[in-house]
C-alpha cells in the first residue's frame, strides 16, 4: 500500500500546481508546457548519448594504434558495429584510405562531410532547448507586465477606496510569472550548455582521430626518426 504521507504530499503538490496555474493564467500555462517539452528533449538526448556510448573512446584508440602499426584489418575489426560516431567516422576514413586510386583531398572532404552529418545528428533538437531557455524569462516578464497592468487598473477603478492588500496580492501574482519563467530557463540553459559541451568534445575527438588516420604515414616516419635518434645518442654515450 502507498503511505498516506506520500499520497498527501502528491495531492499537495498537485494542488499547488493548480493554484499556480490559476494565479499565473495563460502565461504560466505556456511556461509549464515549455518545461515539459524541455524535459522531453533532455531525456531524449540523454538516451541518445547513452545508446551511442559517446564516452567510450577506448575502441577508437585501439583501432588507431593498430592502424598505425599497419594492421588495417585489425583496426576495422575493432571498430566494427560500433555505434559511437567517432568510431564510425574513423572506420570510414580507414576504408577510404584503402582506395589508393582516389584523390586524397577528395577522400578527406568526403570524410569531413560524413563527420559533419554525425555531429549534426548529435545536435538535433538542441535548438529547441536553447529557444526555451531564451524565451522562458521573457514570457515570465511579459506575464509580470500584464499582471501589473491589471493590478493598477484595479487600483484606478477603486479610486479612493484602494485596499493595499488587494494591490499587493495582484503584484505578488504578477511577479510569480517571472519566477516561473526563471525556474524554467535556468535548468534549461544549464542543461543545454552541458549537452553542447559534450558535443564539442566529441567533435574535437572526431577531428583528431580522422587527422591521425590521414597522417599515419607521417606519424610512423616521425616515430622511426625518434627511435633512430635514441639509438644514435645511446651509441654515442658508450
Amino acid at each position: 500500500m502507498i503511505p498516506d504521507k506520500l499520497i498527501d504530499g502528491g495531492a499537495g503538490a498537485l494542488q499547488g500546481a493548480i493554484d499556480t496555474l490559476r494565479l499565473g493564467g495563460p502565461v504560466v500555462a505556456i511556461l509549464l508546457l515549455l518545461s515539459v517539452v524541455a524535459l522531453a528533449v533532455v531525456i531524449a538526448k540523454l538516451v541518445q548519448f547513452r545508446v551511442l556510448r559517446l564516452a567510450d573512446m577506448a575502441p577508437v584508440e585501439r583501432a588507431l594504434s593498430a592502424y598505425r602499426r599497419g594492421d588495417r584489418l585489425q583496426a576495422l575489426s575493432v571498430l566494427d558495429r560500433r555505434r559511437n560516431p567517432v568510431a564510425q567516422t574513423v572506420a570510414e576514413a580507414i576504408r577510404a584510405e584503402r582506395q589508393t586510386t582516389a584523390d586524397r583531398s577528395l577522400l578527406r572532404e568526403e570524410t569531413a562531410r560524413r563527420a559533419a552529418a554525425q555531429i549534426e545528428n548529435l545536435r538535433s533538437h538542441l535548438r529547441i532547448l536553447e529557444v526555451i531557455a531564451t524565451l522562458s524569462p521573457l514570457l515570465g516578464l511579459f506575464g509580470t507586465v500584464l499582471g501589473m497592468i491589471d493590478a493598477f487598473q484595479a487600483m484606478e477603478a477603486a479610486g479612493s477606496q484602494v485596499d493595499p492588500a488587494v494591490l499587493s496580492g495582484g503584484i505578488w501574482a504578477a511577479l510569480m510569472t517571472t519566477a516561473v519563467g526563471l525556474a524554467v530557463a535556468i535548468p534549461a540553459t544549464a542543461t543545454a550548455n552541458w549537452l553542447d559541451r559534450r558535443i564539442e568534445r566529441v567533435t574535437h575527438a572526431m577531428e583528431d582521430a580522422v587527422t591521425r588516420v590521414y597522417t599515419a604515414d607521417a606519424a610512423i616516419t616521425w616515430d622511426t626518426d625518434d627511435e633512430r635518434a635514441q639509438v644514435f645518442h645511446a651509441q654515442a654515450a658508450q
